[in-house]
């Protein structure tokens, strides 16, 4: 079974893009665009390893994001993305995060 990683950013096709540039991970991508989605995610996918935010979303949607997720998941690590590398930035973020907290926990 593959791990699941759960993005969540401003814009719906962000969660698409960055899938199809990382469909060479063995990976299933699950997309929230809003506190609603995030907590439907997390109830309806128990194997959620970790949770990936972009830069898009303001601080104070980031910080309650980190909050609702720590009280529902207290077991998954939560990546927020930097702003410096812009939008160009994430697919190289979740690749790097997805490779050390889902794809190496699943091959040790």
């Amino acid at each position: 079974m593959k791990p699941v990683v759960l993005l969540v950013g401003r814009l719906p096709d962000v969660i698409e893009n960055v899938a199809k540039q990382l469909e060479d991970l063995p990976i299933q991508w699950l997309g929230a665009h809003n506190r609603k989605e995030v907590v439907r995610q997390l109830k309806a996918e128990p194997n959620i390893r970790c949770v990936v935010i972009g830069a898009g979303l303001d601080d104070i949607v980031r910080g309650d994001l980190v909050g609702v997720i720590a009280t529902h998941r207290p077991d998954i690590c939560i990546h927020l993305k930097d702003r410096a590398s812009g939008p160009a930035g994430m697919a190289p973020f979740v690749r790097r995060v997805v490779s050390v907290e889902a794809i190496h926990e699943t091959s040790s």
